[in-house]
């Protein structure tokens, strides 16, 4: 006779696992962790998990988590930041911040801003910034940057071959490098926390 899945504790356990340890148990881990006495009670689950949408498939057929197991936060609909309309609480779905936020985790890290160069932009200190490395920086985004041995966060903008970096905040001088410019990486995202 099959094994009763308690899906509550399945997901419990696999949540813990998988903050703990930023990855998916493997079939014998998940065999051990659940207490099923093959791999293939094991199979059964995970396919059951893929259905209830706890699990999906990567385009090469790997298991890998959804919002739903990463502690994701519910989105419960849109809200109108002009006149006020009539609000209907649905749950559109679940959304995991860093899924939203960050396009290529890899290359992707934070940094925490000091000082107001940048407010003009949005950018307050204390916020966090999201940067991805792995992306080139078109005119107009905003950089991380080690200009002349010093890093900084600025608009970059560049001219033909000349490159500028612009603060957004009237009272700094744009940055041109005297000697070196090192690009850090484009800012994707700002986070701030109110308290």
């Amino acid at each position: 006779m099959p094994k009763r899945i308690n899906f509550p504790e399945v997901i419990s356990k696999l949540k813990d696992f998988y903050s703990h340890r930023k990855r998916l148990p493997s079939f014998s881990e998940l065999q051990s962790l659940l207490g099923y006495s093959s791999k293939g009670g094991v199979s059964l689950l995970t396919s059951h998990l893929v259905k209830r949408g706890i699990l999906k498939r990567d385009p090469s057929g790997k298991l890998v988590p959804t919002p739903a197991l990463e502690g994701g936060i519910k989105l419960l609909g849109t809200v109108q930041a002009g006149f006020p309309s009539p609000a209907e609480e649905e749950l559109i779905d679940t959304l995991s911040l860093d899924e939203f936020l960050i396009k290529n985790p890899q290359a992707s890290y934070l940094v925490k801003v000091t000082g107001d160069s940048m407010i003009d932009a949005g950018i307050m200190p204390d916020d966090l910034v999201i940067v991805d490395r792995g992306r080139q920086p078109r005119h107009g985004d905003i950089v991380i940057a080690e200009v002349d041995g010093a890093w900084t966060m600025k608009y970059y903008e560049k001219r033909g071959t000349k490159v500028l970096l612009r603060a957004a905040n009237k009272k700094y001088p744009p940055i041109e490098p005297k000697a070196e410019l090192v690009i850090g990486g484009v800012v994707v995202a700002n986070v701030r926390k109110y308290k």
